[in-house]
Parts: structure tokens; C-alpha cells; sequence
């Protein structure tokens, strides 16, 4: 079995890596690859290298996402600690190879298969994976965001798998975000329904579009919101105008931009994507600061989206302890991590099992707080 390593996705047929993707995760598609390349927000030049693996047979046998990365910006899984304790032992941490989706904390395959069932074609895209670190001199090998599905191949190969947590909405058959709002404490509900009348009572309208229909002049507007808030964070937005220009030709059904307007004026917007059953919510902006505003655009507006559109889970993206009072809960996600030097892998082994029991007894504790009556939760 051949694996085959492409300098960019390009290189690889664009139908067959999406029959491989399947339509659930609308950010690991071609197309959103593709974007993230010709617009040049992934590439050598910001730290982002190409190095996708295939297998071919008949056709797109098995494929993997793959990037040689020179820091560990827009990763979302934190491994700085081990960048600094290498460099002070004397040695390059940099480069590494990492499988994910640039710029997104979402769980999705990071081994993509024609046949589910194909351990053959997952163990030759790894070990290949592998090598390539090795040969290439890179320290690591790190695995983010991998499936549920895909960690038992990863364990199994002796990575070291680490635990963290995000917070997701499951829609529990609601019939409207009343019957949802009805499931919380009173004093939840009230927080609640105050968040929603102070948007409301300051005049703010919304208003929600498809990539059907963000012309050239909306997506400026949408990007120069989202630009003002990373610029006040300290730092640019990881994808500029050119990508979200190209999704959006490419990617239109997949996209859902939600816009916050007052008195007619663009004042902050949210970007979503989106599957036939899941909302994964992106990127936020604004041109100032309301009261819950943030939570309205972000939060409320795509649970109400998702109750209305039967969609069974929204995923809002990282962090954010605010999100449990909102209705979300806490979940386990994973990454999968490989160290060439022997006793730092060994160190790191030790640390992430350390940290996935803090994990755990975090996710106990926090799951105690969540906004919802314990007799109206459905089993």
C-alpha cells in the first residue's frame, strides 16, 4: 500500500476527498481546505506547510490532513510548556506535524476512509504520518481534534492521548425556546430571558444569511467586525477576507452568517457553519460593547436556529465557563500526541494523564452548575 504525500490539497481529487469527508463536517471538505490555501492563510509563509497523505486504489482509498507547523498558533490545543521545556533542554520543538483543520476546534476524521472498516489503509496513513516526522526532523506528531472513532487507532499505536473539554447544546425534541428555557431553573430562566430584553430593548434586530447571500460588500462588513475584535484582543483574525470570500462561493450551503443591526447598521455579526445536523458556531465580531450582545448572537440565536431547523447539537467552539448558564454542557474532546525523544515522551505521557483526571473532576464539577431542573430533564 502506497501512501502518497501532496504539498497541497490541490493535488488531490476534490470528489473523492469529499466522498471521503462525507457532508457532517462542512470545515474538513475540500473546499474549505482549498480556501484556507489559495488565500494564503495557510501556508510556509504563517507557519502552515501542507503535507496531506492519500492512498489510492481504484479511485481515493483513505486520505489524511496534514501540516508541518513552525509554532503552535491556532491550534487550540495548548502545548507551549512542552515548546519551552525543550528549547530549555537545548532542543528544536519546531517544526512538528500536526493532523487537523487550521483554525478549528471541532472534532472531525482525521483518517478518512472509503470503507469505514479499514484499519489497513489507517495504520499505512500513520505510520507513514510517522516516518515523515522523523525523516523530516520534526519533534512531534500531534493528532488534534480526532473523532471518537479515531482514538482507539491512535492509543493503539502508542500516542498518548489527551482529554479536554468544550461545551455543546444538544437539542432535547424542544418545540420552541420557551420549552427550552423551560427546562432551566427559575432563576436561570430569569437570567435568561433578561439577557435576550436587554438586546431587545436597545433596538438590535437580527437578521440571518446564507453564503447565498453574502455578496462581496457583506462579507466586508462581516470581516471588518470580526477584524475590530481580534485587533483588540492583540492580534489579526487567523483567516482574511480572501477566505471567507471563497467560502462562500464555494461553500454557500454550509455557511449561515448571523447579523446584529441596529437602526439598520451592521454593530456585530456571528459565523456559522453547518451541517444537516449540526451548527458549529465560528467566528464573532462587533464594532463596540452592548450588554449580551455576545451571548444573543453567538449563543441564543443559534439555539433558537437549531430548535427551529431540527438540529440535534451546536457546537459554539472553545472554552468559556459563560456557555453553562446558557444551556450547554460540558464535553470530552481529545488529542493524540507522539514525541520523538524518548523521555520527553515518556514526561508528557505522564503529564497528560495527570491532567485528564483534573479534566475529569472538572467536568464533574461544572456539570453540577448547569442551568437545568432536574425534573424536567429528559432521559
Amino acid at each position: 500500500m502506497q501512501v502518497r504525500l501532496n504539498d497541497s490539497i490541490a493535488e488531490i481529487s476534490r470528489s473523492g476527498w469529499n466522498r471521503l469527508a462525507g457532508s457532517e463536517y462542512p470545515f474538513l471538505r475540500h473546499e474549505f481546505l482549498h480556501a484556507a490555501e489559495v488565500s494564503a492563510c495557510v501556508c510556509p509563509d504563517t507557519g502552515w506547510t501542507p503535507c496531506h497523505l492519500s492512498i489510492e486504489d481504484d479511485g481515493l482509498r483513505a486520505a489524511m490532513p496534514l501540516y508541518r507547523k513552525t509554532h503552535s498558533w491556532g491550534e487550540f490545543v495548548f502545548d507551549w510548556a512542552w515548546a519551552r521545556a525543550y528549547e530549555q533542554a537545548g532542543l528544536r520543538y519546531y517544526p512538528k506535524l500536526i493532523s487537523t483543520v487550521p483554525f478549528t476546534p471541532a472534532s472531525s476524521p482525521r483518517f478518512m476512509l472509503r470503507d469505514s472498516s479499514d484499519t489497513d489503509a489507517v495504520r499505512a496513513l500513520l505510520d507513514a504520518a510517522l516516518d515523515l516526522a522523523r525523516e523530516s526532523g520534526c519533534s512531534s506528531l500531534h493528532v488534534l481534534f480526532p473523532s471518537d472513532g479515531d482514538t482507539g487507532h491512535l492509543a493503539e499505536r502508542g500516542l498518548k492521548l489527551r482529554k479536554d473539554c468544550q461545551f455543546h447544546w444538544r437539542n432535547d425534541s424542544y418545540t420552541d425556546f420557551d420549552d427550552f428555557l423551560a427546562r432551566f431553573s427559575s432563576s436561570k430562566r430569569k437570567n435568561a430571558r433578561r439577557d435576550r430584553r436587554l438586546v431587545a430593548e436597545a433596538g438590535i434586530t437580527f437578521r440571518h444569511l446564507t453564503g447565498h447571500e453574502l455578496d462581496a460588500r457583506r462579507w466586508r462588513t462581516v470581516f471588518q467586525l470580526i477584524g475590530r475584535t481580534f485587533m483588540l484582543r492583540g492580534s489579526a483574525p487567523y483567516y482574511n477576507l480572501a477566505f471567507f470570500r471563497e467560502i462562500g462561493r464555494r461553500l454557500p450551503d454550509s455557511i449561515r452568517v448571523v447579523l446584529a443591526e441596529r437602526r439598520g447598521r451592521p454593530i456585530a455579526t456571528a459565523v456559522f457553519f453547518e451541517s444537516d445536523t449540526v451548527l458549529y458556531g465560528r467566528y464573532w465580531g462587533s464594532d463596540g460593547d452592548y450588554n449580551a450582545l455576545h451571548f444573543e448572537t453567538c449563543y441564543y440565536q443559534g439555539i433558537e436556529y437549531c430548535i427551529n431547523a431540527g438540529k440535534q447539537l451546536f457546537e459554539p467552539g472553545t472554552q468559556g465557563e459563560h456557555k453553562i448558564s446558557r444551556g450547554f454542557v460540558p464535553v470530552t474532546t481529545h488529542s493524540a500526541h507522539w514525541l520523538a525523544h524518548p523521555e520527553f515522551f515518556s514526561a508528557i505521557g505522564s503529564y497528560v494523564d495527570a491532567e485528564g483526571r483534573q479534566i475529569d473532576r472538572y467536568m464533574r464539577t461544572v456539570a453540577a452548575h448547569t442551568p437545568y431542573r432536574r425534573d424536567r430533564v429528559r432521559t
